[in-house]
């Protein structure tokens, strides 16, 4: 039960911006930390910044000050503002939802910050 459905990735210049997407159905994300993730090739899938219902964000350091995480409960969707974008943000970019059962991932959306 429930669903994670991200958009807004896409090709930018380093320097530039993207406000990614992630859209909730099935479930009130309202309750729930929400936490975006991106997995570069050939490596672990890390954490990039995570919001708590109580509207409590947090940063990895590599995003700190560039990225603003943020979620409109009546549309049930939560954001990633990116902003100065460089090469190094290449990835394919996860939503996340932890309940107590076990983790709920959306399916991705990619990523890619080259001139």
């Amino acid at each position: 039960q429930g669903q994670l459905v991200e958009s807004g990735g896409g090709l930018v210049q380093p320097g530039g911006s993207l406000r990614l997407s992630c859209a909730a159905s099935g479930f009130t994300s309202s309750a729930y930390t929400m936490s975006w993730f991106r997995q570069h090739p050939g490596k672990e899938r890390e954490l990039v910044a995570t919001i708590t219902s109580t509207l409590m964000p947090n940063y990895a350091d590599s995003v700190k000050g560039r990225f603003t995480i943020s979620r409109d409960n009546a549309k049930n969707t939560v954001y990633l503002q990116m902003n100065s974008l460089k090469p190094e943000d290449t990835a394919v970019y996860y939503c996340n939802v932890r309940f107590h059962w076990g983790l709920l991932w959306g399916q991705g959306t990619q990523v890619t910050v080259s001139s």
